[in-house]
């Protein structure tokens, strides 16, 4: 990629919730010597934006601000212009398709936040080809969705692969504890309108497992017992009571293409599965029954109408205050793809961050950026394409553990 380009980093939707604590992270923790933008539609905003930063940091050289529409031709220009872009615009199938595609025609490294699974399967066919022919990286879902999920999994199968050389069979895990604020206006505006954009057969297909690998589907069942299929919870060694989560499909879609990108690492056979924990198997139930009304009614259009008056509006959220209780812990078990012994060989794996969640969204970010930035030998590597959080590896984890994020994997007895 061409060093001559204005700035190092730009950061789209400066202006939105995430956006802000992006904005924030780096400010706090990226180099002083960046040189970086702000981008957006409105400019006197933006101003704001930087306005609130210098009281951050005063000594701070402040971003540039670039407005820009979201047209081909104004995205195309702010592409040659950075190396990297980071994307807060949302709904990403509404807004940010034509950001995509100016990073990938012009070689700019791109990352975002979203967790619209479809709209992801969606532009892995429309450009990764054309960013591996330019070298572009685009990373989505590095937030967090589906970052704790795929850098969980990636620890735990280095682990067995460094203490067994081989790779690993199952890796379960589970949203061990989450407590936040709220969710931001962004994220619910996502929700209900993603269903007017995308059919319920895109959507089935998109929720698929293996749905953006590269890698043929496991035909191995899932560990989870049949009966809790149909009714939710079940027990699982080391890590509890577990239920139907959520956030899990697209987070299980990422970690496969994680796992068809680097099958070195995971082996063959590699299958991943996530779960949220419950502590009994009453309200494990009650989660898995609202996991599946919640889909069916953002389903129904009259519906998400009625839902638009009662939740907050793009670019608000909960305040900082309300967020610093806020914790968010992944943990995962790896069953080694090697039965020597006649016995499963299993390696744990956690992940825990405590403060904002959405900051933690920004601080994932602007992080991944600084990888790229920092590690040309690993972005020739890449080489380019459609990829993963996981992809950016242990130079990616090292720098989030400065950070105050925990991450760490050990082989069980």
């Amino acid at each position: 990629m061409a060093s001559s380009r204005a700035y190092s980093l730009v950061l789209l939707g400066a202006t939105g919730y995430t956006g802000k604590l992006c904005a924030e992270h780096i400010t706090n923790h990226l180099p002083t010597n960046l040189k970086w933008a702000v981008a957006g539609r409105s400019t006197s905003k933006l101003q704001d934006i930087v306005t609130g930063l210098k009281r951050i940091d005063p000594d701070r050289s402040q971003p540039d601000i670039l407005p820009v529409n979201l047209n081909q031709q104004e995205l195309n220009d702010l592409a040659k212009k950075t190396r990297v872009v980071l994307n807060c615009i949302g709904p990403y199938h509404l807004y940010s398709t034509p950001v995509v595609a100016a990073c990938a025609e012009n070689g700019t490294h791109y990352l975002d936040v979203t967790g619209e699974i479809p709209w992801v399967r969606e532009m892995l066919q429309k450009y990764h080809d054309k960013a591996k022919a330019t070298g572009a990286i685009l990373i989505p879902e590095i937030g967090v969705e589906s970052a704790p999920s795929d850098l969980l999994a990636y620890t735990a199968v280095s682990t067995i692969r460094d203490s067994l050389n081989c790779g690993v069979r199952d890796v379960i895990c589970s949203v061990h504890e989450m407590k936040g604020a709220g969710i931001s206006g962004g994220s619910l505006a996502t929700a209900l309108s993603i269903m007017d954009q995308y059919s319920l057969s895109e959507f089935r297909t998109a929720l698929k497992p293996f749905s953006l690998s590269s890698a043929p589907p496991s035909k191995r069942p899932s560990p989870r017992p049949p009966v809790s299929r149909l009714l939710g919870p079940f027990s699982y060694p080391g890590l509890g009571i577990l239920t139907t989560s959520i956030t899990a499909a697209p987070n299980v879609a990422i970690v496969h293409r994680s796992s068809g990108l680097m099958p070195e690492l995971y082996g063959k056979n590699f299958q991943f599965n996530e779960y949220y924990r419950v502590s009994n198997y009453v309200f494990g139930i009650l989660v898995h029954f609202a996991v599946i009304l919640s889909f069916y009614l953002t389903a129904i259009k009259p519906f998400r109408s009625l839902a638009r008056r009662f939740v907050y509006q793009p670019g608000q959220g909960p305040s900082a205050e309300a967020t610093t209780k806020d914790v968010l812990e992944f943990r995962a078990i790896a069953v080694a793809d090697d039965k020597t012994g006649g016995k499963d060989k299993r390696a744990m794996a956690k992940i825990r961050y405590e403060g904002g969640i959405y900051y933690f969204t920004g601080l994932l970010l602007a992080e991944g950026a600084m990888v790229l930035l920092e590690h040309e030998d690993l972005v020739k590597t890449l080489g380019g394409g459609l990829l993963t959080p996981a992809c950016l590896g242990d130079k990616f984890i090292e720098r989030l553990q400065k950070v105050n994020v925990r991450i760490e994997g050990e082989m069980l007895p």
